[in-house]
């Protein structure tokens, strides 16, 4: 717990003892007490509306209420200076805000590690994203997806969450029997052979480049076997290559799983007819038209579901539910599916199976991923220049780089539309957001680099910090110990965007600060502690950065 966060508790704990002491209610009556930054900086650095909320219990006016507390809270104790009440009865806060130097303090000693905590309590959590078929290329949803699962893990983890990064490889339904086809015509074709090509066949050119490769490695060989037994190979071997290519691209993006979770073996397990065994047992099924139903519409769904089909086969939700019973007989506490904007209306149908099966549907959570719009020269881009069809991940490192493809996609909330500006994500003005904040790390170091030339350095003592007295400085002083809490919010709310906003508002306030003020004068003692404060912003904005998976140049 930082400063910040310690003179909040403390101001909370004063709070409480000055309602238990005018005796408005009994002790275990108070509900919890909230403290929040007000939106307009005059009413005070933290506001409270407990007053309002112990109406009802203390059956007295809000105001005569917040009288009451504000008498009987020791000022001197907690370190306000002045307290005032506000409308209908919230109390306002004024800190003497010599302690945030404390703050600075805090970042130096922790270093990498400032803004983490034990919130999440070490829980079990499985994050699961991207997981595109492996039959082709990822493209501009799996972009995004990919940079908010990510982020979002690296949040969880920040916050105190056990968590495992797992990759579902869809290789079980007729989307590989497809790719086998495709990769068997363009073998054929590739051989002077004619052969007619499937029509929902896969024509993207990495079915071209696996089989000149496979031509290169087995020449006609191929040709000879047995078309089931060709098909096979042509399965695992394209299978074998494409998540090759998936995993090179995500690494180049600087996402890496922890696992890699074949849908293959849930078949090979038995784990889907041990699943509707389960159900079966527990009396969620029926059968009707020669197929066998989940009884969903008992836990919310708007309509039964289809396990296994007329002709015996299953649909896609049967392998899903056996999948998430997988997760949790592994022992995760809570699971978190990132998920694209089709599959909105599968959250019902999942999560009454979870209950179906016994278990509480609120250890699912579901983060849905908008589309995204690529913009360029003021144009909707729908397709790529060179194949002609959907831009892939790969194109759009290519052209805008890794820092800034992340940082954009992380930048607004997953379930609102995204329109991607190639051109402004590549600019080098502070209009470009993913620049505006880099450039401030590395402004900070430019200063650094001066700073050294003249024989100075940052001081952590509070004889120096003591010097930070603008009430920029103890903004910024204030916003950096708001850091550990924004990263615990945006875990508990799964909202990596938060951090996003929360570092371009610290780039804000301290561009603003370095537009207005010198750090490096001619007074020695001030300089140094001013270096202090840039020290800390700097540590902040890597911390934050490195959540969201961009890099804090030192030059720009």
């Amino acid at each position: 717990m930082n400063p910040l966060e310690r003179k909040k508790e403390e101001l909370k704990q004063e709070i409480e003892r000055a309602v238990i002491a005018a005796d408005l209610v009994k002790e275990t009556d108070i509900p919890e007490i909230v403290l929040e930054v007000p939106r307009e900086k005059e009413h005070g650095d933290w506001a409270t509306n407990i007053a309002m909320q112990l109406t009802r219990i203390a059956r007295k006016n809000p105001r005569e209420i917040a009288q009451k507390i504000v008498a009987g809270i020791d000022r001197e104790q907690v370190g306000v200076r002045d307290i005032q009440i506000a409308g209908p009865g919230f109390i306002n806060f004024f800190l003497d805000r010599s302690f945030l130097t404390d703050v600075l303090v805090e970042i130096k000693r922790s270093g990498d590690a400032y803004g983490r905590s034990d919130s999440g309590q070490g829980e079990k959590v499985n994050v699961e994203f991207c997981s595109a078929n492996p039959t082709g290329k990822l493209h501009l949803g799996h972009a995004r997806g990919s940079a908010v699962g990510d982020a979002l893990s690296n949040i969880l983890e920040a916050a105190g969450y056990e968590v495992t990064r797992e990759y579902y490889i869809n290789d079980a339904g007729n989307q590989m029997n497809m790719m086998a086809q495709s990769i068997e015509a363009r073998y054929f074709e590739g051989l002077g052979k004619e052969i007619e090509f499937p029509e929902d066949g896969y024509r993207g050119e990495e079915m071209i480049a696996i089989a000149e490769e496979l031509i290169q490695q087995e020449g006609e060989r191929l040709l000879g076997m047995d078309r089931e037994e060709r098909l096979q190979f042509l399965k695992e071997y394209g299978k074998k290559k494409l998540l090759e290519k998936i995993k090179d691209d995500l690494r180049d993006y600087r996402v890496e799983f922890d696992v890699w979770f074949s849908e293959q073996s849930l078949y090979q397990s038995g784990a889907i007819e041990k699943t509707l065994t389960e159900l079966k047992e527990k009396g969620y099924t029926y059968e009707q038209d020669g197929a066998l139903w989940l009884r969903s519409t008992a836990f919310g769904d708007d309509k039964d579901r289809v396990l296994v089909k007329s002709d015996g086969s299953y649909t896609y939700l049967t392998p899903d539910i056996a999948y998430h019973r997988n997760k949790l007989e592994r022992g995760f506490n809570r699971m978190i599916n990132v998920w694209g904007a089709d599959h909105h209306g599968y959250i019902a149908r999942m999560k009454a199976a979870l209950q179906a099966l016994g278990n509480d549907r609120d250890r699912l959570d579901v983060v849905i991923i908008q589309m995204v719009k690529l913009y360029q020269g003021g144009e909707l881009v729908k397709m790529s220049k060179r194949t002609g069809k959907a831009v892939t991940l790969e194109e759009l490192m290519s052209e805008v780089g890794v820092d800034a493809a992340r940082y954009f996609f992380v930048m607004r909330s997953p379930d609102s539309h995204l329109d991607f500006d190639i051109d402004l994500a590549v600019s080098k003005s502070n209009e470009n957001p993913v620049y505006y904040v880099q450039y401030a790390h590395a402004r900070i170091a430019s200063v650094f680099r001066q700073a050294e030339e003249r024989g100075l350095s940052a001081k952590w003592d509070q004889e120096h910090l003591s010097r930070l007295e603008l009430e920029q400085e103890l903004d910024l002083l204030q916003k950096l110990g708001e850091f550990g809490s924004e990263i615990a919010t945006a875990a508990k709310q799964l909202a990596p965007h938060r951090v996003v906003r929360y570092l371009y508002d610290l780039a804000t306030q301290f561009h603003s600060y370095y537009n207005a003020h010198r750090v490096i004068t001619d007074d020695v003692e001030k300089s140094e502690a001013r270096l202090a404060l840039l020290s800390g912003i700097r540590q902040v904005i890597v911390n934050g950065l490195k959540l969201i998976g961009v890099s804090a140049p030192d030059r720009m």
